[in-house]
């Protein structure tokens, strides 16, 4: 430990950063982001384009036209969607105990992290189905094809190089999400910067954690990039 004098005379104590110490826990707190951004992206992912496909499908004058369960949809999901995640998770809490057995750590963290998830990832689905050409769906409806298989081997190969890159931007959301997962005991990349760095004042722990944070966003678009550009070109 040593002494720091700072600008008001006022004497504080500063540590010096001890990575022997700091290292396992930098990479558990790696491991419990990842963990917690993977998960989320499978779960909310996966229901999340179930869910944007459903309210592209009850859209007036699609596959399942149906105006009363779209606006249904479509207010649940402006509701959700805009609430600030922090706020989020608190509100969450009588569920998320519910459904996981506690508030506190990190599967506390991923359960209201899946919900968010889903509905952010339905919107961007829905809004990268409607620009699909309709004379597409309509020559598949025309050749017999049921609304499940125009769903699956029409509508979505048809929009998937914007939706892979929508999934790349979701990944940035998420990654922000578990970020204050800390606020309940979940760990991972922000509670390490926030716990180690901020309070501690010791900026470069902060930092570490920014760049791998940022390390991942760049890996993860770039891989994106690259799939999108490959399926333009085909």
């Amino acid at each position: 430990m040593t002494n720091t004098l700072i600008a008001d005379g006022t004497v504080t104590l500063a540590s010096r950063t001890d990575w022997s110490v700091l290292k396992p826990i930098l990479w558990q707190s790696i491991g419990q982001t990842l963990e917690m951004v993977c998960i989320t992206l499978v779960v909310g992912g996966i229901l999340g384009l179930v869910l944007g496909v459903f309210l592209y499908g009850t859209r007036p004058g699609n596959l399942f036209e149906n105006a009363v369960v779209y606006r249904i949809l479509d207010i649940i999901v402006n509701i959700v969607r805009p609430i600030p995640f922090i706020i989020f998770l608190a509100a969450m809490q009588p569920v998320t105990i519910a459904v996981i057995g506690t508030s506190i750590g990190t599967s506390a963290a991923i359960f209201p992290m899946c919900v968010m998830c889903t509905f952010a990832t339905s919107r961007l689905v829905e809004q990268n189905l409607v620009p699909v050409d309709p004379g597409v769906i309509e020559a598949a409806r025309s050749m017999g094809a049921s609304k499940l298989r125009i769903i699956w081997s029409v509508l979505i190969p048809e929009a998937l190089a914007p939706l892979i890159l929508a999934y790349a931007f979701l990944f940035i959301s998420v990654l922000d999400m578990s970020a204050m997962a800390g606020y309940i005991g979940g760990g991972g990349l922000g509670n390490f910067a926030i716990a180690y760095g901020y309070q501690k004042f010791d900026q470069t722990v902060t930092w570490t954690a920014v760049i791998i944070m940022i390390v991942l966003v760049q890996v993860v678009q770039a891989i994106a990039n690259a799939i999108a550009k490959h399926l333009l070109k085909r």
